[in-house]
């Protein structure tokens, strides 16, 4: 696992760890367990967690470098603080909550001895029944994506490409594809492009700062791209309880994205159909389980704080 000091691994993997301990460990098993004969660098950044995280990955895997925080940095934060001890050509961000399936690491290294020219690689998730996670990728919010999430049309017909734009419905991740964005659970990024862009901007907490990564990174020529023969499995979507905490910290992202990278003539309608997103989401919440009723309406009561973005 340590790099010899004639030799610079190609491949450094980041994973933030928060009150994850179980799936953490899970997670460098079963990467590790694909390392084989290369030499890779693994960081793992532990952001105070209070379950025992640090210590549990310090004791079964002696060979990570572990970096314990004394707070919560964020994603954000973390992946930059670890980024500054990386030595390898490539960063791989994998979230903790996952599981390298056989032959990823593999698949890695054919698709870039294939396809050189590019910066960033993406792949496919899958949940742990073995159906398909689509997050692993997306395209950039738009007027029209906004409209369509606001007013239910993605929900409504989440297999459709015109109307579900941002998941790129009907796709099955299963061919290669030009993306705008690579989630950041399962992204393999050029060091020297990390680099150029300055890592994740800090002022993202959790949420949004894999897709202004991604749109940066397109400004300087880097085309994302998906690999479907890169696969892992992502516990957290299919049962995970939505949280009105988490859903504020995502509508704040997507503020922030719109003031970002929305042009100056479209912006006041993003963060419009932001508003309307929450207040028909609000609404219908009204007539459903008290939980989402409690929920949406905290996320409704925060508009004016989120709306204004970090």
């Amino acid at each position: 696992m340590t790099p010899a000091k004639d030799h610079t691994p190609g491949l450094s993997v980041i994973m933030v760890s928060y009150n994850t301990r179980e799936l953490t460990l899970r997670a460098l098993e079963t990467l590790l367990a694909e390392i084989g004969d290369r030499s890779i660098q693994v960081i793992v950044v532990d952001n105070a967690s209070s379950d025992g995280s640090a210590q549990a990955i310090a004791s079964a895997f002696p060979e990570v470098t572990l970096i314990e925080s004394e707070t919560n940095l964020g994603f954000a934060k973390a992946n930059n603080l670890a980024a500054e001890s990386v030595v390898g050509e490539w960063l791989l961000l994998l979230n903790p909550d996952t599981e390298t399936r056989p032959g990823m690491l593999d698949a890695f290294d054919a698709f870039v001895s294939a396809h050189p020219e590019r910066g960033i690689i993406g792949g496919r998730t899958f949940y742990p029944d073995g159906s398909l996670n689509p997050y692993s990728c997306a395209r950039r919010m738009t007027v029209w994506s906004l409209l369509c999430a606001a007013f239910g049309l993605s929900r409504a017909f989440p297999g459709s490409s015109i109307f579900n734009p941002e998941q790129m419905g009907g796709w099955a991740r299963n061919s290669v594809k030009e993306v705008d964005i690579v989630i950041g659970c399962l992204c393999f990024i050029r060091a020297d492009i990390w680099a150029r862009l300055g890592g994740f901007d800090k002022a993202f907490f959790m949420y949004g700062e894999d897709a202004d990564l991604c749109l940066r990174a397109r400004e300087l020529g880097a085309r994302p791209i998906i690999s479907p023969d890169i696969c892992i499995v992502h516990h957290v979507g299919a049962s995970t309880p939505v949280r009105s905490d988490k859903l504020i910290d995502l509508m704040r992202a997507k503020a922030t994205l719109v003031t970002r990278h929305f042009s100056p003539a479209t912006r006041p309608l993003g963060k419009l159909l932001l508003w309307a997103w929450a207040f028909n989401r609000y609404l219908a919440s009204r007539v459903g389980a008290a939980e989402d009723r409690d929920v949406w309406a905290e996320v409704w009561a925060s508009r004016a704080d989120w709306l204004k973005g970090y």
